[in-house]
């Protein structure tokens, strides 16, 4: 995480007190608390009170949580509650949540339980009866979507709102297939990836053609890019710079262009084409063949092939 240039945290933790001191903050209760996801001045004055209050506190990675805690000059008791171990661990806390303690809960970075660990712990400490309190705060999710500039008013009803899918299978042809779905879904989609595989998810992109893509990379970091460009585009974008394999991301496809959620009719030569294709061989294949043949974007025939898939099934 960054931190700007020669900043000291000690005047905003008095701040935060004076702001939340006087707030009440029940014991034997969990808080879930945001943290920033690059930029560490992006704390919100509760979440530093509430993180100077509690016993003890839950993360993701003790030692990235111990970075954290000492730029704003914090020191707690950290409890490891992450992927491999969150069920099990989640005992721990309720145990100490019984006992009267005040426990947050923190992930590496951001919202916990949206993307990262958190929910099952969440889950496990609303079953035993105890409070949770959750403070907003930082989030990839809605950073990159209010620099996205969608306009859902653009596309009429069925595009309004968006879906968040986070990251999406590592393997090949389960990617392909989310793709595949995405293809379909008219609203606006938020993708997150690590860097290390962000060529592959480029290359499964390609299919959507000129479908637009805002791509965040580092946000709120010192090196910060969000660029809007074609699905299509991304993997040249990405090989622009070599800095562009580096850093986190965060991904929004944008809704689906009104004339494409139209009707999404084809002529009916490709129509035939592609039901010819299908016929013979799996959907990846044949969409590429018909493309080639046809001459028709890559996506229209996705979505094609897609709803008589649908339809199909539906029917059986």
């Amino acid at each position: 995480m960054s931190s700007p240039s020669g900043s000291s945290f000690h005047l905003a933790l008095q701040a935060a007190h004076a702001a939340a001191g006087d707030q009440h903050y029940p014991k034997g209760c969990l808080y879930v608390v945001a943290t920033p996801i690059g930029n560490l001045a992006d704390i919100t004055l509760r979440a530093l009170q509430v993180l100077q209050t509690v016993d003890a506190i839950a993360c993701e990675d003790t030692r990235h949580t111990a970075g954290m805690l000492g730029q704003y000059g914090l020191h707690k008791p950290l409890l490891a509650v992450h992927q491999h171990n969150e069920a099990e661990a989640a005992h721990e806390v309720v145990a100490r949540l019984q006992l009267g303690e005040r426990v947050a809960c923190v992930s590496d970075a951001g919202t916990p339980a949206i993307s990262d660990p958190g929910a099952r712990l969440v889950q496990a400490v609303r079953a035993a009866g105890l409070r949770v309190l959750p403070l907003p705060g930082a989030s990839s999710v809605t950073t990159l979507l209010c620099a996205a500039g969608l306009d859902a008013s653009l596309h009429g009803t069925p595009a309004a709102g968006f879906a968040f899918v986070g990251f999406l299978p590592s393997k090949a042809q389960e990617r392909e297939r989310a793709v595949q779905v995405l293809a379909a879904e008219p609203r606006a989609v938020v993708l997150l990836e690590a860097p290390h595989r962000m060529a592959e998810l480029a290359k499964a992109l390609a299919v959507l053609g000129p479908r637009p893509l805002t791509v965040g990379r580092e946000l709120t970091k010192q090196f910060e890019e969000i660029d809007t460009l074609p699905c299509a585009d991304l993997s040249s974008w990405m090989a622009a710079s070599p800095q562009r394999s580096r850093g986190e991301f965060a991904l929004v496809l944008h809704p689906q262009p009104p004339q494409a959620l139209a009707d999404g009719a084809l002529p009916a030569q490709s129509e035939k084409t592609l039901h010819l294709l299908l016929a013979e061989l799996p959907l990846k294949t044949a969409v590429r063949l018909a493309t080639d043949i046809t001459g028709e974007p890559k996506n229209a025939l996705y979505q094609a092939a897609l709803r008589w898939k649908q339809a199909d099934e539906a029917a059986n």
